[in-house]
């Protein structure tokens, strides 16, 4: 099928709609699975070291509060908080030692509250009471992280080695830079592996992009097809529900403009045939009257008298063509304006009653109510006039032609009504064509171009209308015509 200019511009454009839909798709999925990938590295590298700090912070508690507890013990046993021995120079080493390791500090309260030992040597002698000390001497021991500061603290009660009474309180307090190194420690390795991730998840997102839009770029690359001008192949792409109604909607849009050429072709080759055949007939008889020397005058005569006739129906032919020309355009040249509809009938009637008694065809008029309406007089005008004049004409002698006007609250109806010839069936799904003609002999000696009723199908279409044809050979045709009231653009 060969694509018209215009028709190749609207492909064009649904082609670039598709690959723009097709690039923000695209786009979009990126983006999503770019997210879902990404959110969760970065998410479990705040759950990885969150969870390294408070790990690391609970194993040193742990680790702390075990050696707290055997140097505890040594100081209930040793009596060092109430009498200094060679004994409790040893556990003072010891406290001494356990500072040193921790980078902390350890400092010993009596029952009085008084601080007996502080390894920094600053607080000796002083009375210190917080919260942390009053519930270890009511026998709750406590552990404090304090993340900003960057250090732990423990609380350890001193028992009586015999009446297990507190005696004194052991406060432990500790560095947790360890901590915060190993945690950028971690961080920095935590950080190479999100990078390595995300340019992993950059390249699976693009992949996965490319992998859901391909049925979409094979549609892309079938409208692609089209930009040569010819095309008959339909594609099927049921890969997805929307390239399924994407491809199904091109495949009808094909179809139709199958349907439109066709019809185009058709019409060009009708028009082409109908403009040849009197310009031809024309041509014979003049080169007839110009073969021969003297021509009689009765001879001359009637030549020139053939000749005018097949101007006559060169122009009828034309005429037509015109018309059907200005009805194929837009509704804006629409000349709307509100009608009284049994006027319009009458005259129309009026003016086609010579030829109606000419052919001794019976027209008659039946109205039923007064009807206004918002039409376009010409254009109504012409539609009915080759409806009725098509009955008169396809008529026979003593033959009538019934034309009745009804109405209800959305629409006005007119009925033509004939007794001619009739419409064989098959050819009655065809009568609208342009150029379609039921008995073409017949046609050319009552001067039909075959354009009336598809003339009056365009005009009633035009007003959002309907026409129907009912008709039997042989006993006449009846067509029906539906028109809105109120005109809607």
């Amino acid at each position: 099928m060969y694509i018209r200019s215009g028709e190749l511009v609207i492909i064009s454009s649904i082609k670039d709609t598709v690959r723009g839909y097709l690039k923000s798709l695209r786009a979009r999925i990126f983006v999503i699975v770019l997210l879902v990938g990404l959110i969760p590295i970065f998410l479990m590298k705040n759950l990885i070291l969150d969870n390294y700090a408070d790990q690391a912070v609970e194993q040193k508690s742990a680790l702390i509060q075990s050696q707290c507890q055997q140097i505890v013990d040594q100081v209930a046993s040793s009596g060092y908080i109430w009498n200094r021995t060679e004994a409790t120079e040893q556990v003072d080493r010891q406290l001494v030692q356990l500072g040193s390791i921790y980078n902390g500090r350890v400092i010993i309260v009596n029952s009085n509250f008084r601080i007996i030992r502080d390894t920094f040597g600053i607080d000796e002698d002083k009375v210190i009471i917080s919260e942390e000390v009053l519930q270890c001497f009511l026998g709750t021991d406590s552990t404090n992280y304090n993340q900003d500061f960057e250090f732990l603290e423990l609380t350890l009660p001193v028992r009586d080695a015999q009446t297990r009474d507190i005696e004194g309180i052991m406060i432990v307090s500790v560095s947790t830079q360890d901590v915060r190194d190993g945690k950028d420690t971690l961080g920095n390795t935590v950080l190479i592996l999100q990078v390595v991730l995300t340019l992993l998840i950059i390249a699976a997102a693009y992949y996965v992009a490319r992998v859901l839009t391909k049925p979409f770029g094979k549609i892309t690359r079938s409208l692609e097809e089209v930009r040569g001008g010819v095309t008959e192949q339909e594609i099927s792409i049921p890969d997805y529900t929307e390239t399924k109604l994407l491809s199904e909607a091109y495949n009808r849009m094909l179809n139709r403009m199958k349907v439109q050429e066709d019809s185009r072709q058709q019409f060009v080759s009708n028009v082409s045939h109908e403009l040849k055949t009197p310009i031809t007939s024309m041509k014979v008889l003049a080169d007839s009257l110009l073969a021969q020397d003297d021509v009689p005058n009765e001879l001359y005569r009637e030549f020139m008298a053939d000749i005018a006739e097949e101007i006559d129906r060169e122009n009828k032919i034309i005429s037509d063509l015109l018309s059907l020309v200005k009805m194929d355009r837009r509704s804006s040249d629409v000349n709307i304006q509100e009608t009284n509809i049994n006027q319009l009938i009458e005259l129309i009637l009026k003016r086609l009653r010579p030829i109606a008694a000419r052919q001794e065809v019976e027209l008659v008029l039946e109205s039923f109510k007064p009807v206004t309406a918002e039409v376009d007089e010409t254009k109504l005008t012409l539609a009915l006039s080759n409806l009725v004049e098509n009955g008169i004409k396809y008529n026979r002698p003593q033959g009538w032609v019934h034309v009745s006007l009804n109405v209800d609250s959305k629409y006005f109806y007119v009925k033509v009504e004939d007794s001619g010839i009739g419409i064989p069936e098959e050819d009655q799904e065809h009568i609208f064509e342009r150029f379609y003609r039921v008995d073409k002999s017949h046609s050319r000696e009552i001067g039909g171009t075959g354009l009336g009723l598809a003339i009056t199908r365009s005009a009633v279409l035009m007003h959002h209308g309907a026409i129907k044809v009912y008709s039997k050979e042989g006993e006449g045709t009846t067509f029906t015509v539906r028109i809105p009231l109120k005109y809607v653009p």
